[in-house]
């Protein structure tokens, strides 16, 4: 079996992760797992390996679509509820002992200005990224090419958006514009029983929608909330395992149920009124149009960052009305607040519209779980996941370094006895010149192990032709320098000096010697 394996990849110039398997791997990993002694880290792996595992075998895939649709729709009835409770809640409503609906909800404005302030600092930051986009499928989505050609756009968005307002887009030919309602849905395998919505955005307005959020983002990370990094999430979640001192939660859908209502209520009108303009306000399900009760879906280029800002804002408010000190962390739905706040701070999420997942949301107890960390009494019990058969070269490459990452965790990459007799068994279909290095980020290219590193997997994908001039704008638009460290780059017949995105950076202007130069915002 593994000469034949041998053989067929020695004719390939590189290595293809696409390599066919014929040994049913995923069967004899049932009998290891069984296989294993009781403990709380092999117990959690056993309840958690295959909780997403889809095969043909498991629900069809039009069930679980259909059931995550079915969702969707229910957490935009949830959203229209919360609409019409927050936009008809008195002032005095008591919403925590001795605090008035009012009194919270201006408290938490009052937090939320402090850490973005009352206007958006620069309109004109945004970016593409390489997902697919209205006018783009995903095969055909890499950002260089949404720079040129056809674009897509919303109504209110084009009413705010002129292109000459973005030099990256005076460099080359003018764009063409095409209006749409608004999203179109999609969904992507979440687990065996059901799939995850999220939208495919209007191409301008995701531009915009991911200026909005890097905005967002560096405003959180003056408070000490970084999105770009989890592990002080997963720290502050091994601690409150081994002390109980803090608590973990994790929202049910919370993406879906930022409603409209509560955005208005708690956003600074003009931070507000720009997201309400380039936001989807109609989500086209299977040609069916949708008006939305949320305020952004899965997908938009805000979210993220917007969910982050508010669940810190509420945790702030909820641990100054009720008096609690202690430490608050957040990264998208990933919460972690004192434990003494969690029944409290439990109650305002579901006033405003949210639901805690009570199965990954733990304040007592020694387990706590946090942006894909798991603790039990402070020792790490991070499980590993079998999502699809393994079938395939790079998904076996995958399994045994995520199987030793497993057995070694939070020391030197070892293998334990209970992780070794499966890994040198299935390590025996792995070709020797991929074996070797010790990187954690080897993934499914590389196999970890004591041997010499030589080569690595590499997928054989057909790259399409990109037109040059979007190449060159999206290199462009990525790139972030001091005025003082000039950027050279021939355009057409232009040069351009300077950055192409700089905060407070308002007009730009060509000098009659051909160069592009910055003029500062008043």
């Amino acid at each position: 079996m593994t000469g034949k394996l041998y053989r067929s990849l020695r004719r390939r110039p590189l290595l293809d992760q696409n390599v066919e398997l014929p040994t049913d791997y995923t069967s004899i990993i049932k009998i290891w797992l069984d296989s294993l002694i009781s403990s709380p880290k092999n117990d959690y792996l056993k309840s958690n390996i295959f909780e997403k595992f889809v095969d043909a075998s498991t629900v069809p895939s039009h069930v679980r679509r259909e059931a995550a649709i079915n969702k969707w729709l229910f957490n935009e009835t949830v959203n229209a509820e919360t609409n019409l409770r927050l936009s008809t809640t008195p002032y005095d409503t008591v919403l925590l002992p001795s605090v008035r609906f009012g009194e919270f909800v201006e408290k938490t404005r009052s937090i939320i200005s402090q850490v973005i302030g009352d206007l958006p600092t620069d309109m004109s930051l945004g970016s593409f990224s390489g997902g697919a986009s209205t006018s783009r499928s995903r095969t055909n989505s890499f950002a260089a090419g949404k720079y040129v050609g056809k674009a897509h756009i919303t109504r209110a968005c084009l009413n705010m958006f002129e292109l000459s307002d973005y030099p990256v887009w005076s460099l080359t030919s003018p764009m063409s514009l095409d209006v749409v309602d608004g999203a179109n849905m999609f969904t992507v395998p979440k687990n065996a029983l059901i799939d995850r919505v999220a939208c495919k955005e209007p191409d301008i307005n995701m531009y915009l929608q991911k200026g909005a959020g890097t905005q967002l983002r560096k405003c959180l990370r003056r408070v000490g909330i970084n999105l770009q990094d989890q592990s002080r999430n997963r720290a502050l979640a091994q601690k409150g395992s081994k002390d109980g001192s803090l608590a973990t939660l994790d929202l049910s859908s919370a993406s879906d149920t930022v409603s409209y209502e509560l955005v208005f209520q708690l956003m600074p009108i003009a931070w507000f009124s720009y997201l309400n303009s380039i936001r989807s306000p109609i989500i086209n399900i299977d040609g069916e149009r949708h008006e939305c009760e949320m305020f952004s879906s899965m997908g938009n280029g805000f979210t993220f960052e917007l969910e982050s800002l508010i669940f810190y804002s509420l945790a702030r408010a909820t641990a100054y009305f009720t008096g609690t000190k202690g430490i608050i962390s957040v990264y998208g739905d990933d919460l972690i607040i004192p434990s003494s706040m969690y029944d409290s701070f439990s109650h305002i999420l579901f006033y405003f519209g949210f639901s805690p997942n009570a199965t990954k949301s733990f304040h007592t107890g020694p387990l706590r779980e946090s942006c894909g960390g798991h603790y039990w009494n402070g020792d790490d019990v991070t499980p590993f996941f079998v999502r699809r058969p393994i079938d395939r070269l790079s998904e076996l490459v995958l399994f045994l370094n995520n199987l030793r990452i497993w057995a070694s965790r939070g020391q030197t990459l070892f293998l334990d006895d209970d992780a070794w007799p499966l890994w040198s068994l299935f390590s025996l279909d792995v070709p020797p010149n991929i074996k070797g290095g010790d990187l954690v980020s080897s993934g499914r290219y590389q196999l970890i192990s004591p041997d010499n590193p030589r080569k690595r997997l590499a997928p054989v994908t057909k790259i399409k032709h990109l037109p040059q001039e979007g190449k060159y704008l999206h290199k462009l638009n990525s790139i972030e320098l001091r005025e003082d460290v000039p950027f050279m780059e021939k355009a057409s017949d232009k040069v351009v000096l300077g950055v192409c995105r700089l905060a407070n950076a308002k007009k730009w202007t060509w000098h009659s010697c051909g160069m592009l130069f910055l003029e500062e915002a008043a």
